[in-house]
Formats: C-alpha cells, structure tokens, sequence
C-alpha cells in the first residue's frame, strides 16, 4: 500500500521541530506531507530549508481541522491517508503492524495504534487511548479513558479490535473510504469530527479497528487544552450534530431530548464548580445546534442506519454514578 503521512498545521513551529524528526527517522516507505491552514509564523519556510523531502500543501484559509485537511488531501496521492496531529511522537515500525491489519481486515476502513501520553508515557492519552467508543446517548470514551480519568498502559489493550471511532489524532484512513464519505463534515470545524467520520463509514459498511502493537506519543492540548471553554462548546455541540446526522430519526430525536437534558444537568454542575464559562458554552452550543438543525437533518445518510452502535447504556450514570473508572469493567469482551 502506498502510504501518505499528512500532518495539518497553523502556526506551529515550535511543535514541528520538535515532532517532525521521529515521523521523518521511523516513515521509512512512506511519503510525509504538511497542509498548512494559513499559518502567520515561519513553519512553511522552516519545513522547506529543514526538511526538503516533506511536500507541502498550502491552504487558502484557516478551515480548522475539517476543511483543513478535505482542502489539503484533494493534492495528495495515495491507497492510505495518516492524519497525524503535529504534536505527535512515532515510534519504530509504527507503520507496519497498521499496513499488515489493513491486509489482513478487508473490511477494515479506518485504523488507529495506541495512542499514549507524551508527558507521563506509562499512560493512555486522552485522545484516542486504546480505541474509541460511545454510549447509547452518543457520549464518547476509549478504552483507557473515560472522561478525565486515564488508565495506565500495563499490556491490558495489546490486541486488535474493533472500534467505534478512531483519533484524529492518528487516524489511518483508505483514501478511498475517504473520498467516498466527501471527507469531514466541515461544519464541525474542529473536534468530534473524527467521531462522525467513523459513524458514517460505519453506516456505509466499513469498519473501524485498533491496532495495539502500533504506538505513537500525543502531547495533547496543543490546540485548545482539554477544559478549555471553546473546546466545551464544539465537543458539546458536535456531538448533537453526530446524533442528528447517523441515527434513525425516532431515535436520533429521543436521544436528543435526553442529550438536551443531560447537558443542562452538566451545564449547573459546572456552575457548583464556578466554572461559569463552560455553563455558558453549553449554552452556546445549544443555540448553535438549533440554529443549524434544518440543516443537518438535510445531511442524513441515505445508507442503512446502524443500530448496535453503543457499548453500554450511559457511560454517565456509570462513571458518575457507579465510579466506574476503567473500560474493562464497564464493557467486558
């Protein structure tokens, strides 16, 4: 397979000399490409006198993650597309295990490794960890890591599995796959997105796996941090969208009344943790979402809706409720 590793950035030097030499020292076979969204600093010259052999994409405009790489993968040739976060690690023959799953999974359209914290390595990183999942109410989680709350990485996900969703943050897709789904939702503009991506291939008939014996390191937060307000109202917003867009419309409608709920609920526990900005970009999401419904309900799919999307009932009630903190008791295999 040919394979084309392709990190988007904006203005992020400091993160591409740090992370550019172990993707060009372990990418060995395969071609590396940088889409830049507009950026103002110098990345683009330093990528150039740096590093000659990166081809270099230049977007018009800033589209966030979603345009950013629909705009820059339309310029790039190969069998699979490596979405990969500019502040990401790789590690030896992180290619290999992922190339050798695709041929040994026919039906497999999206792939993900193990995705591990930069900053303590002996644990899972919050975008992606071990494999992404959601709960009947579309609430996203991975195994090794649900909500805040991070496993360590002690060989329990060494396997490969089936996903729902894989990271954005290195996520290997087929390029045909991708230009079959017309790529991210750009709507989206940033977070999730990935999460609908998977939905619809999923509801296309492709499959999403996890490869453990693959890993990489994400630093993470190097675009708006986990708690940051901005990130609050995209996250809360985007996963209305995903709901309204890739499930049958009685359910998608009564998932959405309890979604509207919880997340009021969600929205007072922030105001008793004077966190008053994220109160509010619930709120704001909420309004997003009504303004734009007519629209996404327009987007949905015309494939079959899938209807065992969900790993267990509310990851919420668990969690919160029950204290469950580690994947393996939530969901058994």
């Amino acid at each position: 397979m040919k394979v084309a590793v392709v990190i988007l950035n904006w203005n992020g030097k400091a993160l591409l000399e740090r992370f550019l030499p172990s993707v060009i020292a372990h990418s060995s076979g395969a071609s590396i490409h940088l889409v830049d969204n507009a950026s103002g600093d110098d990345s683009i010259a330093f990528v150039k006198n740096a590093y000659p052999q990166i081809n270099i994409v230049e977007n018009s405009e800033n589209g966030g993650f979603a345009k950013g790489y629909n705009d820059g993968l339309k310029h790039i040739e190969a069998d699979v597309f490596c979405l990969l976060n500019s502040d990401v690690e790789v590690t030896p023959n992180w290619l290999n295990p992922i190339l050798n799953a695709f041929d040994s999974l026919p039906n497999a359209g999206i792939i993900q490794p193990k995705i591990l914290d930069l900053k303590r390595k002996e644990y899972f990183e919050y975008a992606g960890a071990a494999g992404g999942f959601i709960d009947k109410l579309g609430y996203p989680f991975c195994r090794g890591r649900i909500f805040q709350v991070l496993e360590k990485d002690e060989g329990q996900y060494d396997d490969i599995k089936e996903v729902f969703w894989a990271t954005g943050a290195c996520m290997f897709i087929k390029s045909d796959v991708f230009k079959l789904l017309n790529g991210f939702d750009e709507d989206y503009f940033a977070h999730q997105e990935e999460i609908d991506l998977c939905w619809r291939a999923k509801n296309a008939g492709h499959k999403v796996f996890y490869v453990g014996e693959s890993k990489v390191y994400h630093l993470g937060g190097s675009t708006l941090e986990n708690m940051n307000p901005k990130k609050t109202f995209l996250n809360f917003r985007n996963s209305l969208y995903s709901i309204t867009k890739n499930l049958p419309r009685k359910k998608a409608l009564f998932i959405i009344f309890m979604r509207l709920l919880l997340d009021g609920i969600a929205a007072l526990r922030f105001i008793f943790q004077f966190k008053f900005s994220h109160c509010i970009a619930i709120l704001r999401a909420h309004l997003s979402f009504y303004a734009n419904f007519r629209k996404l309900y327009k987007k949905r799919e015309k494939a079959n809706f899938i209807l065992n999307y969900y790993s267990t009932t509310s990851i919420v009630w668990s969690h919160f409720v029950h204290q469950v903190k580690n994947f393996n008791i939530l969901v058994k295999d």
